[in-house]
């Protein structure tokens, strides 16, 4: 019979707080349970197993991640919108270490296309590429280059590994310039280099 009180919601809100203490990968139903002071058996009628929990704890951390990019990005375009959107990844990655280390692993494919806060992920982003005039197959690549630049820089910022005397936050702003010109002069698919930017 499920403990009064505990549900699926509350555990996983629980697992994630808890990630930002001990990091993701310490999440375990062991230390939930001592957390609500029940029996690990106690947490079975709401999920199924560690993976099942931390498939939730994904989903649910990636809900949170787009919410604020949302905030910050809604009203913007172009640079601007750029710029918020990473700031806002960033932000997240940095002060919610263990749900951003939870919206970095592998779900199931079956999962994911039933997820609310995927197919948001999917219209702010491609949105916000798509004011650069961008179109398959180039929108998966520059959602990749997005995506591997945000996360490698935030990795090294949380890991102290950027040790020159150069501002972090100067060089973060310098990136998002770069970006922000990369997009803009996008080689196209199927499209000579040379005529990206020729203005025709």
């Amino acid at each position: 019979m499920p403990r009064a009180g505990l549900t699926a919601e509350r555990l996983v809100a629980a697992a994630a707080d808890l990630a930002d203490e001990v990091g993701f990968e310490n999440v375990t139903l062991s230390a939930l349970a001592r957390h609500f002071g029940v029996r690990d058996a106690s947490l079975y009628a709401h999920v199924r197993n560690l993976q099942d929990l931390r498939t939730r704890l994904a989903l649910f951390a990636g809900g949170e991640l787009i919410d604020r990019i949302a905030a910050a990005v809604a009203g913007r375009a172009g640079k601007d919108a750029l710029a918020a959107f990473a700031g806002a990844y960033r932000q997240f990655a940095l002060t919610r270490p263990g749900r951003y280390a939870a919206t970095q692993i592998r779900i199931d494919q079956a999962l994911l296309a039933g997820s609310p806060a995927l197919r948001r992920t999917a219209e702010i982003t491609y949105g916000m590429l798509r004011a650069y005039g961008l179109e398959e197959p180039d929108l998966t690549d520059a959602v990749r280059l997005l995506r591997s630049t945000f996360h490698g820089y935030c990795a090294l910022e949380a890991a102290g590994a950027f040790g020159a005397d150069r501002d972090v936050e100067a060089s973060w702003d310098r990136a998002i310039d770069a970006l922000h010109v990369a997009l803009e002069n996008w080689p196209r698919e199927g499209r000579d280099p040379e005529e990206t930017n020729t203005g025709d």
